[in-house]
């Protein structure tokens, strides 16, 4: 069985092999005959230690299995271990050491119960057809989640209303589905549409209308073309496809130009300027510290992570942050290599690696040796080496002086990080409660930048509609200190385009 958590080299995709409906979330009174069985599996309480309070009214079951399972990750210090000891802790609370509770069900808040199930039947010398059935298809009797499914059949065979299997693993979902058990994905923290890599949204005006916005750097729009927009959108006026604009929605039809400088001149570096409308929307966004969080999806090649940097760089030299941290999830894309030797940093380095990548092209590395001359034909001095050590690069010197830091983010819980400028690169990789545990590490005066690819994802729990970046999206949009958006065009090379378009 896989877990919601740590390096896999499983991949999930969107799938969904149930039409039956979200758990909901508010409380409401239903017949009998409404009244539904959710046995939850072991990935389940590991993705969401709060899962069984989302059920409402309906009826937990908790497999003797499953609390075998959680024992094994409790000790762990990670997320997951995390998670492990949070639903001991809801459950020891809830049953209250009443064993008439752990068997006949204790109550709970939305109106439901919950109970530990224990099945009887699965070693039993005369098995029910339904369970002789499902171990003739699956005869491992010693598989956890053979053994699950076999609890989730003996519950449906004694129980009047719908018995429902509830994992968030794939083959597991199928077992079930294959002997006839219903079976669903965890739906409660999924968005309710499809992530849209569409580009910009545009609103067309006319000549005049452009005319002044250029001008007067604001333009009212009273009617239904901002009808549907969210505070801090950015969009494209435009009066056809060759003249637009682009311009941020302040509330109530009220538009502004873009605030950018003409370029990120970055100490001892390069000098980067946004590519293309989008890029200059993500660094609006970027370089306004009233807004304290911006979420970016692009594919690959459409410049997200380089202009995070980039602007991190810009800000911190700007004084307007006391510094920059980068992290991602340790989420592996195929095979590993198992563990990592060296420190912290040694170990982070891979999974990094793109942010370092980031860093050579802002701080690229001059050469040692006589002066040397740039592209423009001026002398650059040789950086110079005490003692004959390695000479290092320009960002490295950043984080011996503490203004760049690297961040294992399966350290980041109890953290509190005032004043930083925070990269969140790959956050597709992330559970929704992993993505709300870094949200809320953030003090005053910093600032959080997730970006990533939605349609990019390596963990087995998580698909384009339930990871972390998207959960994150969509519960604060239209925040007056959120911004998003979406990077359609590739800027990295004319192959990294058409790979990323048509692969």
């Amino acid at each position: 069985m896989h877990y919601p958590s740590g390096p896999t080299d499983g991949q999930t995709g969107d799938l969904q092999l149930s039409t039956s409906p979200r758990p909901a979330r508010r409380r409401s009174k239903k017949s009998p005959g409404l009244i539904k069985n959710y046995v939850l599996d072991t990935n389940v309480l590991l993705h969401d230690p709060h899962s069984i309070h989302r059920f409402e009214d309906n009826h937990i079951w908790i497999p003797v299995e499953v609390l075998t399972e959680l024992d094994k990750f409790k000790n762990e210090q990670s997320e997951r271990g995390a998670n492990a000891r949070a639903v001991h802790r809801s459950l020891s609370k809830i049953f209250n050491h009443s064993r008439a509770a752990v068997i006949d069900g204790a109550p709970l808040p939305g109106g439901g119960t919950i109970r530990i199930a224990i099945n009887k039947g699965v070693t039993s010398a005369k098995p029910n057809v339904r369970l002789q059935r499902f171990q003739d298809l699956f005869p491992e009797s010693g598989v956890t989640d053979n053994r699950i499914i076999a609890n989730a059949l003996d519950i449906a065979q004694h129980q009047r209303d719908r018995t429902i299997l509830v994992t968030k693993d794939l083959n597991m979902l199928l077992k079930a589905l294959a002997i006839g058990l219903e079976a669903e994905d965890y739906l409660n923290d999924k968005v309710e549409t499809e992530v849209s890599d569409s580009p910009l949204a545009t609103i067309d005006v006319a000549s005049h209308e452009l005319q002044r916005f250029g001008s007067s750097r604001i333009l009212t729009i009273s009617d239904k073309r901002a009808a549907n927009l969210l505070l801090n959108e950015y969009v494209l006026l435009a009066v056809d496809e060759n003249k637009f604009l682009p311009a941020r929605h302040f509330g109530d039809g009220i538009f502004k130009r873009l605030n950018l400088p003409a370029g990120l001149d970055i100490p001892r570096g390069i000098t980067l300027k946004p590519a293309n409308a989008g890029q200059q929307c993500l660094l609006d966004a970027l370089l306004d510290p009233s807004i304290s969080l911006v979420t970016c999806y692009g594919q690959a090649g459409t410049g997200k992570t380089l202009m995070a940097v980039a602007a991190g760089l810009y800000s911190i030299y700007g004084n307007v942050y006391n510094g920059m941290t980068v992290s991602r999830p340790v989420v592996a894309m195929g095979d590993t290599l198992g563990f990592l030797p060296g420190t912290l940093d040694e170990k982070m380095r891979p999974w990094l690696q793109s942010i370092y990548d980031a860093f050579d092209v802002l701080l690229p590395q001059r050469p040692l040796g006589p002066e040397s001359r740039n592209g423009k034909g001026k002398k650059q001095p040789p950086l110079e080496t005490s003692n004959g050590a390695p000479q290092l690069k320009p960002y490295e010197k950043l984080i011996e002086q503490g203004l760049v830091e690297i961040e294992a983010l399966c350290y980041i819980r109890g953290r509190s990080i005032p004043n930083r400028f925070f990269v969140l690169d790959e956050a597709q990789q992330l559970t929704p409660l992993e993505a709300k545990t870094v949200v809320t590490r953030m003090s005053r005066g910093s600032k959080l930048v997730m970006v990533g690819d939605p349609a990019q994802i390596d963990h087995p729990y998580v698909d384009s509609q339930s990871n972390g970046l998207v959960f994150t999206r969509d519960r604060l949009k239209g925040q007056a200190i959120t911004a998003h958006v979406t990077l359609s065009k590739g800027e990295r090379s004319d192959l990294a385009e058409i790979g990323a378009t048509l692969m």
